[in-house]
């Protein structure tokens, strides 16, 4: 999951994990999220090139932005603004480095200051930092309301990470509204918020706000989980173990659990572990098992099957284990 952003926390956790060869056994839904504390996705600035014949030259300030040559990017967007007063993606990117820190000394409320001297000009990425200013309390005063406020206005221009938090606001307390939550997460799917598609996924697999459809779910989380959603990466895994909605393909699903261990998803390191120790989707590997057992383990996912498999190791075993494991950290 992006850093910085409202969480939907639907993780399964059964599969692979009350007996060493089944898998049919997981949680029976997700755990929709807390009331929203302002932990939103930071923005972020395109800035690809368009390389047809008549494009006009790339933009310095913001390809120096994203190369990382901060201070220079602040004085390519200062020569905009002074050749243009109203250019509010100038506004926004110098109020991102003020918020960041980035080439200047970190000013939260000089950031809110320039966040909205875009806004006003109809800057949807300084809408939705705006918003997530006012979530956060960073540089203007807490309000829950006004950050609603700002994140429609951005929504309102198909901003995709407005359009999500729109839709995790639809989700808390006794207020909560799924068929609009679900429809916010579409909007923003469509603008390809990897979350959003994520989090759609789990309202088919549930039935929440939409029709239930596992195998729609499953589409969706294929397509958030080859994005590298880690989240997605091991439901689609589950799913793909128990045919759920998709054809079961337990060689597919070990590969799916294997990028999200590789990422350091407990939850995904101890099904990979089950399958390493079963030889079911991949090929049987005591090392590998006890491996990702152990740094699931020191995450806080327990097995007490695994557990019981360790002392089985000889010691040349255990010295390859250790190994792993270091080398894995190491990385």
């Amino acid at each position: 999951m992006k850093a910085g952003r409202l969480t939907l926390a639907m993780l399964g956790a059964g599969v692979l994990y009350a007996a060493p060869l089944s898998a049919q056994q997981r949680s029976p839904s997700f755990t929709l999220p807390p009331p929203p504390t302002g932990t939103l996705q930071a923005p972020s600035f395109n800035s690809k090139p368009d390389v047809s014949s008549d494009a006009p030259p790339p933009d310095a300030a913001f390809a120096a932005f994203q190369r990382g040559y901060f201070v220079t990017a602040l004085r390519e967007a200062t020569k905009r603004l002074e050749s243009n007063a109203n250019d509010p993606p100038a506004m926004t990117l110098i109020a991102e480095l003020y918020r960041s820190g980035l080439g200047v000394r970190r000013d939260l409320a000089e950031a809110a200051r320039w966040y909205r001297l875009a806004s006003d000009r109809g800057d949807p990425q300084a809408m939705f930092a705006l918003g997530r200013a006012y979530l956060e309390g960073a540089g203007v005063a807490t309000d829950a309301k006004q950050a609603r406020v700002f994140f429609e206005k951005a929504a309102e221009r198909n901003h995709p990470g407005a359009l999500y938090n729109l839709g995790i606001m639809e989700t808390d307390g006794a207020v909560a509204n799924f068929v609009k939550a679900a429809e916010f997460f579409r909007r923003a799917s469509t603008g390809g918020d990897n979350d959003a598609t994520y989090a759609l996924a789990m309202f088919y697999r549930e039935g929440t706000g939409v029709e239930k459809d596992r195998k729609q779910g499953a589409a969706l989380l294929k397509i958030a989980a080859d994005e590298n959603n880690i989240a997605a990466q091991v439901e689609y895994a589950i799913a793909l173990f128990n045919g759920d909605g998709v054809d079961k393909d337990e060689t597919a699903a070990g590969k799916y659990f294997l990028k999200a261990a590789a990422r350091e998803n407990p939850i995904a390191q101890n099904r990979i572990a089950r399958m390493y120790a079963s030889g079911r989707g991949v090929r049987l590997n005591m090392i590998e098992a006890m491996k990702w057992h152990i740094l699931a383990r020191s995450a806080g996912v327990n097995d007490d099957f695994l557990d019981g498999l360790l002392p089985t190791l000889s010691p040349t075993q255990r010295g390859a284990v250790e190994e792993a494991v270091r080398k894995f950290v190491g990385n």
